[in-house]
């Protein structure tokens, strides 16, 4: 990955802390647009394919059967993005994305 521009960066930490809370909440609806109206975009921005596929593909795919099937598909864009912000440099918002993962468990 390239290092990313400071909007860049400022993008994935309001993104972080939108995502954090949705999925903490189990907010699906929220989750959905994220992912597909402002995930996806800016992943494209920063060259993130692989983030931007999986934000695709969780919208577009044929409707899971459960709450909890559709959280699986969320937690898997989550531990991409996550990824993204510890090769930013960013491992406090990647801390805070695992915990919103986690809750529930």
């Amino acid at each position: 990955m390239d290092t990313l521009s400071d909007s860049l960066m400022l993008g994935l930490d309001d993104l972080v802390a939108d995502v954090a809370y949705a999925r903490r909440h189990e907010d699906l609806g929220r989750l959905a647009l994220l992912c597909y109206c402002e995930l996806r975009p800016w992943a494209r921005q920063a060259r993130e394919e692989r983030l931007a596929e999986l934000a695709w593909a969780l919208c577009t795919r044929a409707t899971p059967g459960s709450r909890a099937l559709f959280l699986r598909r969320v937690d898997v864009v989550i531990e991409e993005l996550e990824g993204i912000c510890c090769r930013a440099g960013r491992t406090v918002t990647a801390e805070l994305l695992l915990a919103a993962r986690n809750t529930g468990i």
